[in-house]
């Protein structure tokens, strides 16, 4: 076995970027600078992933509070509404929670306890213990948390009061915080609800629907076509959206398929490979520090190249050596993997998800567009590092390539 290194990620500087450039050729030339500059080459297969917000700041693709404001009146006629589940965080919803609170209608917000959908905590789960609170059924109003838990429950890393936070945002004191997991609680409120949890809002709204909401919208629903000229995104409207400035959000970018397949046609052209492309958001990771969930994007992947569809499925070698190569020496124990290795390859030639066999066990399914995102996602960063291009090579290698 002559190769020494297996899976290899780098993160490739790009210049900063504004609306109008032309993305694809950024990328294109921002791969191939680096590979000059840094002396390795460029292989089949490997993998570009660019991050969401580069694409969506060369699309221009940004919306202030007043077109939120102006899409929330035109879809909610009634001068009430209740925003059901919204994340914890001043970088993804204060700023839409803001442009809400501009149509002046009365809002009902309904937080998720202890922790929002991704794990950004509200108050520790200890605490509801100790006050022999149940999260499942108790419904807490603003005075009632205030009394049991006063102004010391903060976000445990930021420091943040999100009651505070949100109601510091409201408009003529138009917002009541209330504190609940059952999304009916909003219909003693009003009718006319704004889902605005991720990646359960389907089910949200077919709950909502089935007990008697009148008017029920989720995020992905704002924004979803221009409002006086904005940017929007059809397939997810607000939904991984981050604030830009004050007054500006930068939506999640549209048109990702097309992207991806025309930076994937011009490396071939320039380099004569075929490599895959992506673009990415949030890694979809838990850290067992902070309990958070990355994922507060709509998907990890908003677009990607078909060679990226599917699941890894491998067999797991230490269970294969462990169990039917245990008495082999070491030379033909390797012989004997590679062996297994290609076997599993033909027959998976065509398998996009993984099937039930024992030499697989333990390698956890996943989506190979998931698993790529998180790598991009730490490997870039949500900081200073300065790239947002992302160049994975010898992913879909094995034990057994040469």
């Amino acid at each position: 076995m002559a190769r020494t290194v297996g899976t290899t990620v780098r993160g490739i500087r790009a210049p900063i970027c504004k609306a109008g450039d032309n993305l694809v050729e950024i990328v294109v030339e921002s791969v191939l600078n680096s590979m000059k500059s840094e002396n390795f080459p460029l292989k089949d297969r490997d993998i570009i992933g660019i991050t969401e917000s580069l694409v969506a700041r060369t699309q221009g693709n940004y919306a202030t509070i007043y077109d939120i404001a102006c899409d929330i009146n035109s879809k909610f006629k009634e001068d009430n509404l209740a925003v059901l589940f919204p994340l914890l965080s001043r970088n993804r919803f204060s700023i839409i929670l803001r442009g809400i609170a501009l149509t002046g209608k009365k809002l009902f917000v309904v937080l998720n306890y202890p922790s929002d959908e991704v794990g950004n905590s509200l108050i520790d789960e200890e605490l509801l213990d100790e006050l022999d609170i149940n999260p499942y059924t108790d419904v807490l109003t603003e005075k009632k948390f205030r009394e049991l838990f006063g102004y010391n429950a903060k976000h445990p890393i930021t420091g943040v009061d999100y009651i505070e936070e949100y109601k510091k945002l409201a408009v003529n004191d138009n917002i009541e915080i209330i504190l609940a997991n059952d999304p009916k609680v909003a219909l003693n409120y009003t009718k006319n609800v704004l889902v605005s949890n991720i990646h359960s809002r389907n089910r949200t709204k077919k709950i909502l629907k089935k007990a008697g909401a009148k008017t029920v919208y989720s995020l992905d629903e704002i924004l979803n076509k221009p409002v006086n000229g904005s940017g929007y995104n059809e397939e997810f409207g607000l939904l991984g959206s981050n604030k830009a400035t004050e007054e500006q959000i930068k939506l999640f970018p549209r048109d990702c398929k097309r992207i991806v397949e025309e930076i994937q046609k011009l490396m071939r052209i320039r380099t004569g490979k075929h490599v895959e492309v992506m673009v990415y958001g949030d890694g979809a990771y838990k850290d067992p520090a902070t309990k958070i969930w990355e994922l507060a994007d709509p998907v990890v992947s908003p677009g990607y190249t078909d060679g990226l569809n599917g699941y890894r499925n491998e067999i797991k070698l230490k269970y294969i050596a462990d169990n039917d190569l245990g008495t082999l020496n070491q030379k033909d124990m390797q012989n004997a993997i590679i062996q297994k290795i290609k076997e599993n390859e033909r027959m998976n030639e065509n398998e996009k998800c993984p099937t039930n066999k024992e030499s697989s066990m333990g390698t956890t399914p996943r989506q190979i567009t998931s698993l790529l995102g998180s790598l991009c996602d730490l490997t870039s960063g949500s900081g200073d590092k300065g790239t947002p291009i992302i160049l994975i090579s010898g992913y879909f290698d094995n034990y057994a390539s040469e």
